[in-house]
């Protein structure tokens, strides 16, 4: 069996994702919903995901079409190829259904793992696992149908039609295939964006009034951000989440294509990284077998039956990948594996530093736990401490992954060897996605069960299970951002040596005597350099503001119901759950514009005024400096969201204690930390590489500075 003929492994392995996620939703739709409080619980928080998610897709809709139109123009006046703009258009498309679907099962699921829950730890864990891993499969199924529809269409096409000047069909191929990420990229920071400002403001809006003011537990059926706040779960990390790593996953797979083939690897360097996404599905099915927990609900009983599927999907992908590159590359590229397995382990070794930063079982969330005694303000800084902590050893691994897939690749040999070996170890840590992405989907579910449960007034037993779940999610919900951010590093990585090829190419068509400067002699350079150092930042700012605007809104809502509806707080009236939802959807949908399109304009700007040498170097800035701020942003988040529940697990004082409010002022803190602007900083380094590929042709011709 040749190497073209493997390809073929990618649109069976999308078809076996996607059926077997089909299977799971149907399963996990047949389980026991429970009683009739929760069943109007549940319906409350799929309505209102359901009406953000239709109110958003709409202004994303008016976004794409604008965008369409620009790129159709720029295809027709020669700057693009014309599948270009419709590549765009199923980018978004397919990452926005990935979310969506996703989504939806998961608003279906929180109920049943609540029911599940009261027969067992176990019963509720593979519920929500479940759930997640639709979600998991979801994307890597629709990535994979995405990819494997426009490779087959575009060889098709190029065979009977004349080729681009200066490529060959397979150059012409990636070239075009590449551009269709922009898209995805798009769609993801608008689902990130505005699902993190929606579910952020909702969750500090129910945390301060109720918890830390009115003095009443989390999920209390009596606060009127409660359903909010389980919404915004949804929508950012289940939708948000989702539409963030199916844009990683597409974008890590076709970067290195189009390297493999700047390589010379031809259509081998094409074939290796979508095989290996095939492999990756099949390991993950077969990992999630492997979840299953003793009734003991601790989290490091729950944590081992995660990790139980992490590590045997890991260890598969490992053994058959070693098989797969000698078949397709032949002995001479065996270093091709060594780059792929280079991937592999610095993801897992990320997720194990993010557990260790984040969970409560070990020393650095006890830490920030223990300032608590002395107050809000030694609970935050120990809290920034922390994350700031954490970045060391991520940065450590990326960078020896970074040095190990160069060199394993043959990079000392020729430097297209060794780029394609960095991309190629990105796609090896995401070829688990489908289970990795399940374990952090789980979160979401896991935190909306145990608030039916409170709401529900289901048995205390009930209540601990949900608690111990949810414990786990904050856990595999860090872990997975861990991971979102380490494949992201690696993934602009690749993208930017992609850029930098795709200028290479434009110049020799165009027959310029330019060339792409990157020395730090150059002005050029070292100006993008700190631009894009400086982005991630002022990113953050913009989406943090965002919150803190919005939770306002939500803060001065509930005080006036606690205030105004007369028998609320004796449990004697209902408050006006809808009016919550209302006010953050309408917020997060103005809220999300102005950071999104700072990432679609800034390498526009740059690069017209100041060239391609000031847009490499905004790409190179924007990612070290982007990473860094993830992972210290999202670590935080965790650990100061665990030292909370590890409060209320009854430690220096448990809930309703000095203590417990210090320790909820530092969660308010870190939530938009860990789930608006450290997340959405993936996507922001990723997406202006997009643009920028994207646009170089356009740059080239109309830069101001020559």
């Amino acid at each position: 069996m040749g190497g073209f003929d493997l390809l073929l492994l990618a649109p069976v392995g999308s078809i076996l994702a996607l059926g077997f996620a089909f299977y799971l939703a149907v399963s996990i739709l047949k389980k026991d919903e429970g009683n009739d409080k929760m069943k109007e619980i549940a319906l409350a928080v799929r309505v209102g995901a359901k009406a953000y998610l239709k109110r958003q897709y709409i202004g994303v809709t008016i976004f794409f079409v604008v965008v369409f139109l620009i790129l159709l123009a720029m295809s027709l006046k020669g700057y693009l190829a014309i599948f270009v703009p419709f590549a765009f258009l199923t980018g978004g498309f397919f990452s926005g259904l990935s979310g969506f679907i996703g989504m939806t099962i998961a608003t279906q699921s929180s109920n049943r793992t609540s029911a599940a829950a009261m027969k067992s730890l176990n019963s509720g864990l593979r519920v929500a696992f479940s759930s997640g891993a639709v979600m998991g499969l979801t994307v890597v199924g629709l990535g994979l149908l995405d990819l494997s529809i426009w490779y087959y269409f575009l060889d098709w096409y190029y065979a009977g039609h004349a080729l681009p000047m200066g490529t060959d069909k397979i150059t012409a191929i990636t070239s075009t295939m590449l551009c269709f990420g922009m898209g995805a990229s798009s769609q993801a920071l608008f689902a990130r964006v505005g699902g993190g400002i929606f579910t952020k403001a909702a969750d500090v809006g129910a945390d301060l009034v109720g918890k830390v003011e009115a003095g009443i537990p989390e999920d209390d059926p009596r606060n009127p951000a409660v359903i909010a706040d389980n919404v915004g779960d949804n929508v950012g990390d289940v939708a948000g989440m989702g539409a963030d790593l199916y844009e990683s996953y597409v974008g890590s797979i076709v970067a290195t294509s189009a390297l493999g083939v700047a390589a010379g690897l031809g259509v081998a360097g094409v074939t290796v990284p979508l095989v290996m996404a095939a492999v990756g599905v099949v390991s993950s099915i077969i990992g999630t077998f492997f979840v299953r927990s003793r009734e003991e609900a601790s989290q490091s009983v729950l944590l081992a039956a995660l990790r139980k599927g992490v590590f045997t999907s890991s260890f598969l992908v490992a053994v058959i990948s070693y098989f797969l590159v000698w078949k397709i590359l032949g002995w001479a590229h065996i270093g091709v594996y060594w780059s792929i397995l280079s991937g592999l382990v610095a993801g897992v070794l990320i997720g194990l530093c993010t557990e260790y930063y984040t969970s409560s079982g070990f020393k650095p969330t006890k830490f920030i736990a223990e300032q608590s005694l002395t107050g809000p303000a030694t609970v935050i800084i120990g809290g920034l401490a922390v994350g700031m902590m954490s970045t060391a050893m991520p940065v450590i691994i990326v960078c020896a992954a970074i040095l190990a897939s160069y060199y394993f690749a043959g990079g000392a040999v020729s430097a297209s060897a060794g780029l394609y070996g960095v991309a190629i170890s990105a796609v090896g840590m995401l070829s688990t996605l489908g289970i990795t992405l399940a374990t952090d989907a789980y979160g979401p579910v896991a935190d909306n069960a145990g608030g039916n449960a409170q709401m529900a007034d289901l048995p205390p037993e009930v209540r601990k299970r949900t608690d111990a779940l949810d414990a786990l999610g904050n856990t595999t919900a860090a872990t997975g951002k861990g991971f979102a951010i380490g494949s992201a590093a690696l993934t602009a990585l690749a993208l930017i040596a992609a850029y930098r090829d795709q200028i290479d190419l434009i110049i020799k068509q165009k027959g310029l005597s330019i060339s792409l400067d990157l020395s730090l002699m150059n002005p050029k350079a070292l100006v993008g350099l700190f631009l894009g150092g400086m982005l991630p930042f002022l990113f953050c700012s913009m989406t943090m503001r965002a919150v803190g605007r919005a939770a306002g809104k939500i803060v001065v809502e509930v005080r006036r119901q606690f205030k105004e509806i007369i028998g609320l707080m004796e449990g004697k009236a209902k408050p006006d759950y809808a009016r919550c939802v209302t006010i953050a959807t309408s917020a997060a949908q103005k809220e999300m514009i102005a950071p999104s399109l700072l990432a679609i304009v800034a390498p526009i700007i740059v690069g017209i005024v100041a060239g391609i040498d000031a847009v490499a170097g905004l790409l190179i800035g924007a990612t070290v400096s982007g990473f860094v701020l993830a992972v210290m942003m999202a670590n935080s988040g965790g650990a100061w969201d665990n030292a909370k529940k590890f409060i209320e697990e009854g430690h220096h004082g448990g809930k309703g204690s000095q203590a417990h409010k210090a320790g909820v002022v530092g969660d308010t803190v870190g939530d938009p930390f860990k789930d608006t602007a450290g997340p959405s900083l993936n996507i922001l380094i990723k997406l202006m590489s997009m643009v920028s590929i994207v646009f170089a042709s356009f740059i080239i011709t109309n830069t101001l500075v020559k």
